[in-house]
C-alpha cells in the first residue's frame, strides 16, 4: 500500500481507469470493523476469501460498543434450547411489520429474518461466539423472548468478540485507516452501474494509501452524526443529543449521492428517551416495560411508556426543558442492576432515593398531587427511585438502497452496482421512514444478517481460490 498524499477533507469520488501504482490488490475491501464488518469478514473467511477491513478508529468501537449488544433472532439453538420453540422468521418479520405500520422495506424483513438465525448459529459454532437468550421480560413489539447477548450483555463485549474471532480466522483488520476515496471505473459502457476499483484510506499523519478490490462492503455507520444531514432529515432531533459514535458521519450516504445510487427511508431513526443526564449514560428500558413510569418537570406521565424507546425520544423532547425522570422501585431497582450500563450510571450518581412519594416529588421539584396521581396509576411502591433523563438521537435507521442481497442500487433504474455492496448502518433498514417504526434491536439485526448476507453474496461472485493478501 503505496503513500500518495495527504488525505482530503471529504469523503471524494475518483473516476479513473486504475488505482495509482503500487497500491495492494486485495479480493474483498471493508469499510468499517463493527458488528456489520467484522460479522462480513468471518463469513468471508469461512468460504476461504480473505479481506481487509478498514477501522477509523484506533480500535473497533462505532456504535456496536454503544449498544446494548443485543440481537433479536427467530428460529435458532440457543432459543430453542432456552424452551422457545414455537418463533419463526415469519413471527419475526410480522413484529417488525407491525411496528413499522406496514413500512420496513418487505424484501431486507424476509431477507434479514431469515437470514439471522443460520449467523447466530454459525458464529457461535464455527466462532465461539457464545450467545445466550435474555429472559424474563420482553422489549416493545416482540412477541417472543429472542434477544440474543453475550453474558456480559454489553455492546463492547460483543464487538471484542467479534473481533478477536476475526483475527483468530485470520481476517485482516486495519486501524486508523479513514476511508476517504472510493475509485470508480471511468466510462463504463453501456450506461451500466460503475465498477468499484478501489478504496483510498488516510493515515493519522494525513498520507492516503490504497487498496484495489474485487468487492467492496460499506459497513460504516450512518449519519447521526453529521450535524447538517440531521436537519435534512430529521429535524425533530436536530437539539438532541447524539448519543452514538463520531464515525456516523454520513460518508457513504455522501459517496452514494455522488455515484447516483439511491437513497431511502432516510427519515428511519433509533431515539432513546432514556439517557440520564448529566451522566450521559443509556438507561434500559427494560425498567419501563416491567412498570416503571416517566414524569415530566409537573409529575404528569405524558405517554405511553411500552410503546417504544425509540419513539419515546421525541416524547421526552418535548416536555419542559427536554428531561423528564424515570421513576421506579426496589422490584425494579435489582432488574436495572443486572444491567451493566445502568450498574454504572448508579455508580455515577444518577439514580436519586425517596422514601416516599413526598420525598420523590421534593427530589423532582414538582406539584405532590399530580405526582401523587401518576403513581396511582402504577403498581410501584415505596420506597421510590427516579433518574433524571432526556431524549437522544442513537443511530439512523436510512441509507443506500440496496436490494435483499445487499447490492446498492442506482436510483435511476435500481440496477445494482456490480461489485458494490452496503449493509448494516451504511444502508437502509428495516424501521421505515420514522422514529415510531424501529424495533428494538433492529440496529443490530441490520448489521449481523447484513454482514452474513453480504458475505455470501460476495462469495458466490468471487473467483476462487483467493490467495491471501499481503
Amino acid at each position: 500500500m503505496s503513500p500518495t498524499g495527504s488525505a482530503p477533507a471529504t469523503p471524494q469520488i475518483v473516476r479513473a481507469r486504475s488505482l495509482p501504482a503500487g497500491a495492494t490488490e486485495v479480493p474483498v475491501a471493508v469499510v468499517g470493523a463493527g458488528a456489520c464488518g467484522l460479522t462480513a469478514a468471518l463469513f468471508l473467511r469461512d468460504a476461504g476469501i480473505d479481506g481487509v477491513l478498514l477501522e477509523r478508529d484506533p480500535a473497533p468501537q462505532g456504535s456496536t460498543a454503544l449498544s446494548s449488544g443485543f440481537i433479536p433472532a427467530a428460529g435458532t439453538r440457543v432459543q430453542h434450547a432456552a424452551g422457545v420453540l414455537e418463533d419463526t422468521p415469519a413471527t419475526f418479520a410480522a413484529d417488525i411489520q407491525a411496528k413499522a405500520r406496514g413500512t420496513a422495506a418487505p424484501h431486507l424483513v424476509a431477507s434479514y429474518t431469515e437470514a439471522i438465525a443460520p449467523a447466530l448459529d454459525a458464529l457461535q459454532e464455527r466462532h465461539g461466539v457464545t450467545f445466550e437468550l435474555l429472559d424474563g421480560f420482553l422489549y416493545p413489539g416482540h412477541r417472543r423472548r429472542r434477544m440474543h447477548a453475550l453474558s456480559e450483555r454489553t455492546g463492547a463485549a460483543l464487538l471484542a468478540t467479534l473481533e478477536t474471532a476475526a483475527g483468530r480466522a485470520g481476517a485482516t483488520v486495519l486501524t486508523d485507516a479513514r476511508a476517504v476515496e472510493l475509485w470508480v471505473a471511468q466510462d463504463e459502457l453501456g450506461g451500466a452501474p460503475p465498477r468499484v476499483l478501489g478504496i483510498g484510506f488516510a493515515r493519522p499523519d494525513g498520507r492516503v494509501e490504497h487498496l484495489a478490490c474485487q468487492a467492496l462492503l460499506l459497513a460504516c455507520n450512518g449519519f447521526g452524526g453529521n450535524p447538517a444531514m440531521v436537519r435534512e432529515w430529521l429535524p425533530e432531533m436536530r437539539e438532541a443529543t447524539f448519543a452514538g459514535h463520531a464515525g456516523n458521519d454520513g460518508s457513504a450516504i455522501a459517496w452514494g449521492r455522488a455515484l447516483g445510487a439511491g437513497l431511502a427511508d432516510l427519515g428511519g431513526y433509533q431515539g432513546h428517551g432514556s439517557w440520564a443526564v448529566p451522566q450521559g449514560a443509556l438507561i434500559t428500558w427494560a425498567l419501563m416495560m416491567e412498570g416503571g413510569i416517566q414524569v415530566n418537570a409537573s409529575g404528569e406521565r405524558f405517554h405511553d411508556e411500552t410503546a417504544g424507546y425509540s419513539e419515546a425520544s421525541v416524547q421526552v423532547l418535548a416536555q419542559p426543558g427536554a428531561v423528564v425522570w424515570n421513576v421506579f422501585d426496589d422490584r425494579l431497582l435489582a432488574l436495572g442492576r443486572t444491567f451493566p450500563d445502568f450498574a454504572a450510571a448508579e455508580a455515577a450518581g444518577a439514580v436519586r432515593d425517596a422514601d416516599d412519594a413526598a420525598a420523590l416529588a421534593a427530589i423532582i421539584g414538582c406539584n405532590a398531587s399530580r405526582l401523587h396521581a401518576a403513581l396511582a396509576t402504577t403498581r410501584l411502591a415505596a420506597p421510590f427511585h427516579a433518574i433524571k433523563v432526556t431524549g437522544a438521537l442513537f443511530h439512523t435507521q436510512g441509507g443506500l438502497d440496496i436490494d435483499a442481497h445487499c447490492r446498492v442500487l442506482r436510483a435511476a433504474d435500481r440496477a445494482p452496482f456490480p461489485n458494490l455492496l452496503a449493509a448494516g448502518g451504511a444502508a437502509r433498514g428495516v424501521s421505515g421512514n420514522a422514529v415510531w417504526g424501529y424495533l428494538s434491536g433492529n440496529g443490530l439485526l441490520s448489521a449481523v444478517a447484513g454482514g452474513f448476507i453480504a458475505a455470501r453474496t460476495m462469495a458466490r461472485a468471487l473467483p476462487l481460490p483467493v490467495t491471501k493478501a499481503t
